[in-house]
């Protein structure tokens, strides 16, 4: 008897995922079709007469769950990429001469919280216990469970650990009942500035990500985040997976509830006993198969809270620059008018907070020498007007505030400039509305409340990424994926 084909739509960290775990558990063969002429999706990269840019994960945290990864196929990530654990992790600027690095050392990190706010270094140790204990649970637990019935939650322990995890108290509450100093409940605050919502709106649950952030650390692989899809795709190939690139799909064919075959833009097609998708959820939903056959209804999709979307430039600096770490978050404006233009009244910020990323500080691969490699970041709210006049009076607002911050003329000194929005978002992935993130992780759209990973109407077809189980960031996609195929295997047995 023939092995059943899986196809895999999409080379994203869910695909890769989906696509590997298949390959090797699964009796099957798979094929994993992507658009574009590399592979990675958002972590793809591209290079310029001696840069390389990452175009969009730039931060590895959860380096547990990487080796996760890695190890159900018998592998470390040593095996693909060396790593370095930054320090300082990142720094924080808050204006002219008052800036943060935040030291990787978690004895130094309380020390200069206490230096901020007296009792501050106790209130960490509180603070971080209860952390530690919602990311292993959340972590190692919740976010593999497929989410298709409440059944899976059902358990009192299971109950009495979600009701400890704080779902139903807010993120900026539960930092508040810790932290008082401004300073602190911002540095608090910022990692779920991506997860959709304000922390006035996004549970409690989620300073599981502070403890990634202070216990486990900030890393950096070398050469690039992009070394990490080189490693999954060298372990997919590894197991036996087909790679088409270039292969975008046009259609699903689907007959009497089952997909039978993919149309290609090309014009070939490619017979499929079972579907993955990895691509845009919504673009799959909703314009690659019958209407007949879509999972929710366009007024279901334009209520989803959606993650940020993001105005990126990637520019080659032809100097070395002070002042600047591999990381650095510019919150030298108020958060509360910019969350308020992402997230309640959608619009182009009037004064936005941004993110500078320099990883030519870290290393030297990624830029010629002497020179710098700057990645620049605004998180903006999905679906916006997005022109190039936009783009351009954006660029010299945050380059005013980064020169004047840092002292140093850098404008002049930029060989080479790109900038990336919501209308590539939209080209290069089918984002919907062109997110950048995903979908929000807000109460309302969590485990069973988010689009399900199973086709309710074609019985072969299955979705993984960031718009399904678990959510967004890179390590969820791995898991995604995962769990995804282990849904396959069972119900296919393969």
């Amino acid at each position: 008897m023939s092995k059943k084909h899986v196809v895999v739509i999409g080379s994203g960290f869910a695909g890769l995922s989906a696509a590997t775990h298949l390959a090797d558990k699964g009796n099957c063969t798979v094929t994993l079709l992507e658009k574009n002429d590399s592979p990675g999706g958002r972590a793809r990269k591209f290079e310029h007469q001696g840069f390389v840019f990452d175009m969009g994960p730039s931060w590895y945290w959860m380096p547990d769950v990487f080796e996760s990864y890695f190890a159900n196929f018998g592998k470390k990530p040593s095996d693909y990429y060396d790593l370095i654990r930054l320090d300082p992790s990142y720094a924080v600027i808050y204006g002219e001469h008052d800036t943060l690095d935040i030291p990787a050392d978690l004895n130094e990190f309380r020390g200069m919280l206490e230096s901020i706010e007296p009792g501050a270094a106790a209130n960490l140790d509180k603070f971080l216990a209860q952390a530690k204990y919602k990311y292993e649970v959340g972590i190692h637990d919740l976010v593999h469970r497929p989410s298709r019935s409440l059944f899976e939650f059902a358990s009192p322990r299971l109950l009495l650990d979600m009701i400890r995890m704080d779902i139903f108290q807010s993120m900026s509450k539960h930092v508040r009942s810790y932290f008082s100093h401004d300073k602190i409940v911002r540095l608090m605050e910022f990692p779920v500035l991506f997860l959709g919502e304000t922390a006035n709106n996004i549970p409690a649950l989620y300073s599981l990500m502070n403890y990634a952030d202070i216990a486990l650390g900030t890393w950096y692989p070398k050469k690039g985040m992009h070394e990490i899809i080189k490693g999954m795709v060298a372990l997919a190939e590894e197991k036996g997976v087909q790679f088409k690139y270039n292969s975008e799909v046009e259609k699903i064919e689907v007959v009497n509830g089952k997909a039978q075959q993919l149309k290609l833009r090309s014009g070939e097609t490619i017979q499929a006993d079972i579907i993955v998708a990895g691509a845009d959820y919504h673009h799959v939903d909703k314009h690659l198969l019958d209407p007949a056959y879509s999972n929710y209804t366009e007024d279901y999709w334009d209520k989803r809270v959606m993650a940020p979307s993001s105005l990126l430039f990637y520019l080659g600096v032809n100097k070395r620059l002070k002042n600047l770490r591999h990381h650095n978050l510019f919150f030298d404006e108020p958060l509360g008018p910019h969350a308020d233009a992402i997230y309640t009244n959608p619009r182009w910020p009037e004064k936005p907070l941004f993110y500078a990323s320099v990883p030519s500080i870290t290393d030297p691969t990624v830029a010629p020498e002497g020179m710098e490699n700057l990645f620049l970041l605004i998180p903006l709210a999905p679906d916006l007007e997005d022109t190039e006049e936009m783009r351009e009076k954006y660029f010299h607002m945050i380059l005013d505030r980064l020169e004047k911050i840092t002292g140093q003329e850098i404008r002049s000194h930029i060989v080479y400039k790109r900038s990336y929005a919501h209308n590539d978002f939209k080209s290069d992935y089918h984002a919907f509305k062109g997110n950048a993130y995903g979908l929000a992780n807000t109460l309302l759209q969590t485990a069973i409340l988010k689009p399900s990973l199973k086709s309710k109407k074609v019985s072969n077809l299955y979705y993984t990424g960031q718009l399904t189980v678990p959510g967004p960031g890179v390590p969820p996609s791995l898991i995604s994926g995962h769990v995804v195929a282990k849904e396959v295997m069972k119900e296919n047995n393969l």
